[in-house]
């Protein structure tokens, strides 16, 4: 996977505009981008204290939470699966649900870039068709294309970026991206 280039047109609101034509990795990975951008924008302007606001009882979903949780997603579909290592969870909770006292939004919004840094690291190479093996969960032994990973992870990043509007509405009222 490749970082944006200073090329990429963005929107008014700085997130990068997905490519709309083109080769399909590119296009895969333009629009995993922009559903990583979405999901920072989400968290742009918060301080500790309102990215642990929960989104409504009985629910604990925080935006804090939610990155945290992105951030093991990172490292499980692109360094376990299809980059084959052995990575232990990036958090104490391996949903990366669990808050820490100590961990702000700052610090695990650094996490989470590092993690989608050595993602694309690993993947960089790898052709779409490159076949990983999902080592535990509900299917252990499962193989998946990199093609698969992506469009999974777009598809979970949209599903969570879904909660992160309703999570930040509920914060401060804004509302849209």
């Amino acid at each position: 996977m490749t970082a944006d280039t200073p090329d990429t047109p963005a929107l008014p609101d700085g997130r990068p505009v997905p490519r709309l034509t083109g080769d399909e990795r590119a296009m895969l990975e333009s629009w995993l981008d922009f559903h990583r951008a979405t999901l920072e924008l989400k968290c742009a302007g918060l301080d500790d204290a309102q990215a642990r606001i929960a989104a409504a009882e009985p629910s604990s979903l925080t935006l804090l939470g939610l990155v945290q949780h992105l951030a093991e997603v990172e490292r499980n579909w692109f360094q376990r699966v299809a980059g084959g290592l052995t990575a232990p969870p990036v958090f104490e909770d391996p949903t990366g649900y669990a808050l820490d006292p100590a961990r702000g939004l700052d610090e695990a919004l650094g996490i989470w870039r590092r993690e989608i840094a050595r993602g694309r690291e690993l993947c960089a190479g790898l052709p779409l068709d490159h076949i990983g093996r999902v080592a535990e969960g509900p299917v252990p032994g499962m193989e998946v294309s990199l093609r698969w990973v992506l469009i999974h992870m777009i598809e979970e990043y949209a599903r969570h970026n879904g909660h992160a509007d309703l999570l930040r509405e509920r914060i401060d009222g804004a509302t849209g991206a």
